[in-house]
């Protein structure tokens, strides 16, 4: 008998000290907590795994996510879980609006899954969750996370034109790892898309993940193309595997490098840069409402 070689599989890589967060705990966040069950709504923070929740939601504040919490895309990245969604509540722009009432937000993030099988992408509970929402809270004021319409620019057009003050379409990583993190995007499409709400007028906004091994040289041409297809504002921060059946990270980027990509980005021709570790789309983004444009 010939004895095979043992073959070890590599350890996931440890998470840094500049990684580590507190668990949720205070009174806000048990009061947001309650709240999200009561209405039986779906948060990015929870499907998402966000490692900010405990900091958002102490402060009252959280981001919806409409239409469900089954993804028709399959994107290696993320933790949403994939499948074919049931059909859509009808009566959810309401509950939202209600909620976002009763939790005095004064900034909502909405966002979504993708609903590919649905002739308008959801863009009806786009536009109705955002009109609800400013109809009960006239003083709120919104950001639109929206998904890849897949080219369906009328649906893009009714998800945005709502009366929200931000609208923002993560781009997640640079070209080259599209197909392994994106595998149902296209990276140039969600450029148009960028472009399209630019030109409606609407102040436009970007996420990028790091550490999923990107070049520097690969983020400066990410930046340069967003730029020229009118983007405002960039969020940049590091990708945490949800799980073991998920991408891999290839680096955990120290918050110096983070620093200078802010730097870069400024130069470059980006109005804002939220850029850090920790960061993710709607971390601090009440403050983006008001970038100059």
């Amino acid at each position: 008998m010939i004895d095979l070689p043992v073959v070890e599989k590599p350890e996931r890589k440890k998470k840094p000290d500049w990684l580590r967060v507190k668990l949720p705990v205070g009174e806000n966040y048990a009061k947001v907590r309650k709240l999200v069950d009561q209405h039986k709504l779906h948060t990015i923070c929870e499907s998402g795994n966000c490692p900010n929740m405990g900091e958002c939601w102490g402060e009252g504040t959280a981001t919806f996510m409409i239409l469900g919490n089954v993804c028709t895309r399959s994107c290696t990245f993320c933790a949403v879980a994939t499948g074919r969604p049931p059909e859509y509540d009808e009566e959810e722009p309401k509950r939202v609006a209600e909620a976002i009432k009763l939790m005095g937000v004064k900034h909502a993030v909405l966002t979504s899954v993708n609903r590919d099988e649905l002739k308008d992408r959801g863009a009806e509970i786009w536009y109705q969750t955002v009109v609800e929402t400013k109809k009960a809270s006239p003083e709120t004021t919104i950001e639109t996370l929206i998904p890849d319409v897949k080219g369906n620019w009328d649906a893009l057009y009714r998800m945005i034109e709502a009366g929200q003050e931000v609208v923002s379409h993560n781009m997640e990583t640079v070209e080259e790892l599209y197909r392994r993190v994106r595998p149902q995007a296209k990276y140039y499409r969600s450029l148009e898309q960028i472009k399209l709400t630019y030109e409606a007028g609407k102040r436009t906004k970007s996420g990028i993940m790091l550490g999923l091994g990107e070049t520097d040289d690969q983020v400066y041409k990410a930046m340069d193309d967003l730029v020229e297809h009118g983007l405002h504002i960039l969020t940049l921060g590091q990708y945490l595997q949800p799980t073991k059946r998920h991408i891999e990270v290839a680096e955990f980027v120290h918050p110096d490098k983070f620093d200078h990509f802010r730097e870069e980005g400024l130069k470059r021709g980006l109005k804002y840069v939220e850029s850090g570790p920790l960061v993710r789309s709607s971390y601090h983004a009440e403050r983006h409402v008001n970038v100059p444009i």
